[in-house]
């Protein structure tokens, strides 16, 4: 049973005056508080689904990983059945990590202290010495297995919670599972990583990045104007120097949650132009497929599409895809149309995640895909450009993370602390004619209202106790 509650911090504030619901502000200090990080820890990290990676980074039985849900460390393995487990990393017996390494492979995990050893599903298989029973006669060994998480497969990627009988996982999208379903379950074989994820560390709080990912449009405007002076967005014309303008960029659809989760959806008619010479309002969704085929697939793949995608779902990817977003708490997706400078478009896939390490610090997590089909040669341009923009040293991801810093260290000051962050550019159109997607969807110019949302159920998660 959930039961809503305002915790309160030591200096007296209480939790929901952090978001101001009239004005649609966030106190600043909610990037900082080591209170609130704790808070975050179990009643966030603790309950929502968290991603882990993707099954194609453990491929064979007795493969494993370790990463992270909130502030524990967790065993991700493949047993002899190929079932994927997700289980806490640490020895029921003393309190050991089970497993000190990032990756490998084994059936028997054995903790280096005393010796006690699990299968891969976290069973617990014996002690040293078995006739002595050294993990002793009060509890049996069923009892004495490693903490269970509860997990899922969505696209070959790996979720997982601890809140056992909370929301199932399709509960935790709502709506926007229709939206996700266009970029994560539209091919035969589906997706896989291109080689293991890059991690660096930020110092900053990890809302910074999380809220940001909510669909912010206005900072690309300002941070990533480079992109349209000298990146892939750049036009110039007989030489001209181009003016960085990435507004028309910014027109489109948004899609928000109450779960937090948003994404903004792109317009792809200039582009379609572009490639065609032809009007995409006269073209039909096959024709606008073989122009401009989605992120990451060939023409010969376009067809799968139908396979697992609606007539309504086809339409959307075919005029504003989802491009760009985020799911709730500390999750981006990119899979972004990238012009080239011989006219073509290639494909990036990927998806970072912002763990948290402590209330000024986080590790960001880069994973690259590429659907199981896509030619190699597809393949490799993909993974090189997505490197260059969204890799850990992507002149994309170099802009974002020498921002967070400041914002967090703004968050410290006295008076800083005291300061507030603003939603309050507001949509006021609704979603256009005709547009078949569920959600909270609003049309134009990119607006605060999908990070809005993003602060709205990180308030609800905070005040509202198990």
């Amino acid at each position: 049973m959930l039961t809503k509650t305002s915790p309160t911090l030591a200096d007296g504030t209480k939790i929901t005056d952090l978001v101001n619901t009239a004005t649609r502000e966030v106190q600043l200090r909610a990037l900082s508080d080591p209170e609130i990080y704790e808070l975050e820890m179990d009643r966030i990290f603790g309950r929502i689904w968290n991603l882990l990676g993707h099954e194609s980074e453990i491929p064979n039985s007795g493969d494993f990983m370790v990463r992270d849900m909130g502030s524990d460390s967790v065993l991700i393995t493949r047993d002899k059945d190929g079932q994927v487990h997700v289980a806490l990393n640490v020895c029921p017996h003393r309190g050991m990590r089970i497993s000190v390494v990032d990756a490998g492979n084994t059936q028997v995990h054995t903790c280096i202290y005393h010796g006690w050893a699990f299968r891969p599903n976290g069973a617990f298989l014996g002690a040293p010495v078995e006739r002595e029973t050294m993990h002793g006669k009060m509890m049996s060994k069923e009892q004495l297995g490693l903490k269970k998480a509860r997990s899922t497969l969505y696209g070959g990627l790996i979720f997982a919670t601890w809140n056992i009988n909370g929301p199932s996982f399709d509960e935790f999208l709502g709506d926007t599972k229709w939206y996700y379903d266009m970029l994560f379950n539209r091919t035969d074989r589906g997706m896989e990583v291109l080689g293991p994820p890059q991690r660096f560390t930020v110092r900053a709080n990890w809302k910074a990045a999380g809220e940001q990912s909510a669909a912010d449009g206005f900072h690309t405007l300002m941070l990533h104007r480079w992109l349209g002076e000298v990146g892939n967005y750049s036009k110039k014309i007989e030489g001209e120097v181009s003016t960085g303008d990435l507004s028309p960029e910014m027109y489109g659809v948004e899609i928000s949650s109450p779960h937090g989760h948003a994404m903004r959806c792109i317009d792809l008619a200039r582009k379609i132009k572009r490639l065609t010479g032809l009007d995409p309002e006269k073209l039909s969704v096959a024709e606008k497929l073989a122009a401009l085929p989605p992120v990451g697939m060939s023409k010969e793949m376009v067809s799968q599409l139908a396979n697992h995608l609606s007539e309504d779902q086809l339409k959307v990817m075919t005029t504003m895809p989802p491009q760009v977003g985020g799911m709730f708490p500390n999750v981006l997706f990119g899979f972004v149309y990238l012009p080239q400078a011989d006219g073509t478009v290639v494909g990036s896939m990927t998806m970072h995640a912002y763990i948290p390490k402590g209330p000024d610090k986080l590790e960001f997590v880069n994973w690259i895909f590429a659907e199981k089909d896509t030619p190699p040669e597809l393949r490799e341009k993909m993974l090189k450009q997505t490197i260059q923009l969204f890799g850990t040293s992507g002149m994309v991801e170099q802009d974002d993370s020498d921002t967070w810093p400041h914002m967090t260290k703004s968050a410290k000051g006295a008076m800083g602390r005291k300061s507030t962050m603003k939603y309050q550019a507001v949509y006021e159109t609704g979603k256009p004619a005709g547009w078949p997607g569920p959600g909270i969807v609003n049309e134009g110019f990119t607006k605060d209202d999908t990070q809005w949302h993003w602060w709205l159920h990180w308030r609800e998660l905070m005040t509202t106790e198990a």
